[in-house]
């Protein structure tokens, strides 16, 4: 049997661990797992002096800052929860500008001097960690030399246990800022945009006369898609195993022109590990609810219940981590790249956005009659104004070299930033616009043509899968998020943005009623004009289309089809103010935000680069050449010269590559013209290079060819 064939037939094998085994009946108390590994508001309740428990509650509830008097009672409580669970470290969980979490671990036991150990953790421990920071990404913040970092306990956000083997570990989730006082992390701005927006949304709710509502959440729910492969082919691919996707592939002859794969009927094995991450997740305290089959071959969505942007922002990083750990147990590697294979569907995470009280309103439910319900409309405005006058923010918060496989194609919206409204809810506004009273479509149902299945009822419009920004019933969905992203700061961006339009409109609202507008009269005039300004950016087409591109040009719309296009917004005018004017992010923050994007995405393409020259000389030459020699030997002289041209048009993409890519020829004085050149220089020549390796696999003998291909990567399981 060929060697390959060989690597197939041991990939294709998989032995159950029954790592999701072991309740029945998850409606019994015994057999409830959800958040049993969450320092959780029940086991605080249980653990806690009851005066403890309440001024924590209520000083959460309040958004206040916490009194240290109660450090030591919750550290304590902590610590012997942590320690029945079997921790014996704890370590600060935080999200440095990395993209990814950050820890560093330290005992609960400390000697005594007499030759044993102590379990100790103080609050002063609780609250406040120092980790060298000097190596994480600052974007010019700080210098490298100076070292210190502080950690701050973050008391919104639930400790959890991480269960290892070989034992466990406390984490507490933190904030991170330098000694100064400046964010050095996505959560302090998160947190900072969530006050900002409850404020004026609290204070917009009191000119509709809510004087009940203290508070306003943002909410949540990302739905996370991703592949799963085998181990064997990702350790054999260089590409996979250092940038996450790979450089080289040619298509195979099937992908997912059949429409197969959507929906489709889980494998075993894939199932298998799916159980056993939710299992992990739901005893984290993860709400996850969805999990499916996406449109590529080996990929995969799963999706969680709505929860605050903060803890879903952390819960996110968790289930990134956890689907990472999990599928080394059943053989698999789950990756979380935007494009790990070309030709074929990337990941995405849909970011599902909305408004909600603290008396369990959501600001963004239209009700059975939107056109009546005007504070729906007040806000849904508020939302649109934000995203009209901050496209190009909103574009920046998500860009990355990832993404810029991904943004366009057709399995993701593209670069330009719209609104989906749908058919209802555009009709509505359009009424409003136009002075009309509007009128919202009766109740109606769709028949299904059977009396055997039930009427269902009818939305009223239908959804758009190819709108970045789309409103789906009482949420926004934010559809252009990258799988492998933090939703920190599209969210920061999104709850800062949304605050400022909400202080535009209600400057408007409440000057309307103080001259002696009613309020209904007054909300519909304030509708009226932000709608009439703002509507360019709605679109309910095909996002898709040539077409729509031409005509977003015309209205002005941005098209930012790459990462250097984008970043420049993150430290516009526009975006220093609104930032500014909101404590959100100083202009000092947020131009080292910049500075960290941009650097990495000039790093990740020099990683890219390298790495595709040396697999092209190192392994697909000598590959071609010794194909070459069989054709020669076996006197074959046609193929031979196909051969030998392509072998020599491959070894002068290299070259090309590997000159462009020389850091000598690169520039270095300024960030964005660096970046620039990456993505007018090097990526080209990456492509080069691809283009006629990938003509090479095609012809290459099948044994000789040193990387797995997508027909062995995307089909075995």
């Amino acid at each position: 049997m060929p060697r390959l064939r060989q690597q197939n037939l041991l990939a294709a094998q998989w032995t159950p661990n029954g790592g999701a085994l072991g309740t029945s009946d998850l409606n019994m108390a015994e057999n409830q797992i959800f958040s049993s590994n969450v320092f959780s508001i029940t086991v605080q309740r249980q653990r806690l002096p009851r005066d403890v428990f309440g001024k924590l509650q209520q000083t959460l509830a309040r958004g206040e800052a916490l009194d240290t008097s109660l450090a030591d009672a919750v550290a304590q409580a902590m610590k012997d929860w942590a320690l029945e669970k079997g921790a014996t470290h704890y370590t600060h969980w935080f999200q440095p500008l990395t993209g990814s979490t950050a820890e560093k671990h330290d005992s609960f036991y400390a000697p005594t001097g007499e030759g044993t150990a102590l379990a100790e953790f103080s609050g002063k421990e609780l609250i406040q960690g120092e980790p060298d920071a000097s190596s994480f990404p600052t974007g010019g913040i700080r210098a490298t030399f100076e070292a210190r970092g502080y950690t701050a306990w973050d008391p919104t956000s639930p400790a959890f246990i991480l269960e290892n083997p070989n034992g466990a570990l406390l984490c507490i989730p933190t904030a991170f800022a330098s000694w100064t006082g400046e964010a050095l992390d996505h959560k302090i701005p998160l947190l900072r945009s969530m006050d900002a927006l409850s404020k004026s949304a609290v204070r917009a709710l009191r000119v509709f006369g809510d004087a009940t509502a203290q508070r306003v959440f943002t909410t949540v729910g990302p739905e996370q898609e991703y592949f799963l492969i085998d181990e064997q082919y990702y350790f054999e691919r260089p590409d996979l195993l250092t940038t996450g996707r790979t450089l080289f592939g040619a298509k195979p002859p099937k992908g997912h022109e059949l429409d197969d794969h959507y929906f489709g009927s889980i494998p075993e094995r894939i199932l298998a590990c799916m159980l056993e991450t939710e299992r992990e997740l739901s005893k984290l305290g993860v709400p996850v609810k969805t999990r499916h089959n996406e449109v590529a071959p080996a990929q995969y969505e799963i999706a969680p219940v709505f929860e605050n942007s903060n803890v879903g922002s952390d819960h996110q990083h968790l289930t990134m981590q956890v689907m990472q750990n999990v599928a080394r147990r059943y053989g698999l590697v789950c990756l979380l790249h935007e494009k790990p294979f070309a030709g074929v569907n990337g990941s995405g995470k849909h970011n599902n956005w909305s408004m909600g009280t603290d008396t369990g309103k959501n600001l963004l439910e239209p009700g059975d009659t939107p056109h009546e319900n005007l504070e729906f409309l007040f806000f849904c405005a508020a939302v649109i104004h934000a995203v009209n006058n901050h496209q190009g923010l909103l574009r920046a918060s998500i860009a990355s070299p990832g993404q810029d496989h991904r943004l366009g194609a057709n399995e993701a919206p593209p670069a330009i930033i719209s609104i989906f409204l749908g058919a209802e809810l555009e009709k509505v506004l359009g009424a409003i616009e136009r002075g009309e009273a509007g009128e919202s479509t009766p109740g109606s149902f769709l028949g299904l043509g059977t009396p055997v299945l039930p009427p269902l009822p009818m939305h009223g419009g239908d959804r758009n899968r190819t709108s970045p920004f789309a409103f789906t019933g009482n949420k926004f969905e934010f559809r252009a998020l990258g799988s492998s992203m933090s939703l920190s700061l599209p969210n920061t961006v999104l709850n800062t943005i949304v605050a400022e339009a909400i202080d535009y409109l209600a400057d408007e609202l409440e000057e309307a009623v103080k001259g002696g507008a009613p309020l209904e009269e007054a909300v519909k005039s304030v509708i009226q004009r932000s709608y009439a300004a703002n509507k360019r950016i709605i679109f309910g087409g095909d996002n898709y289309a040539e077409e729509w591109h031409k005509e977003a040009q015309a209205r002005g719309l941005l098209n930012l089809r790459a990462t250097p296009d984008a970043l420049p917004y993150l430290i516009d005018d526009r975006a220093v103010a609104v930032f500014s004017d909101y404590g959100v992010l100083s202009k000092r923050e947020l131009e080292s935000r910049y500075g960290v994007f941009a650097e990495q995405y000039v790093t990740k393409l020099n990683i890219e680069a390298e790495t595709a020259a040396s697999i092209a000389r190192t392994m697909l030459v000598p590959a071609a050449a010794n194909h070459l020699a069989t054709l020669l030997a076996a006197q074959l002289p046609e193929l031979a010269t196909e051969t030998s041209e392509k072998i020599a048009e491959f070894t002068a993409a290299i070259k090309a590559l590997e000159d462009a890519n020389l850091a000598e020829n690169q520039p270095h004085d300024d960030l964005l013209e660096h970046a620039r050149y990456m993505r007018d220089e090097v990526i080209p020549a990456m492509a080069a290079v691809r283009a006629v390796a990938d003509k090479l696999e095609k012809v290459v003998a099948d044994d000789l060819w040193p990387l797995p291909k997508y027909s062995e990567i995307l089909f075995i399981k």
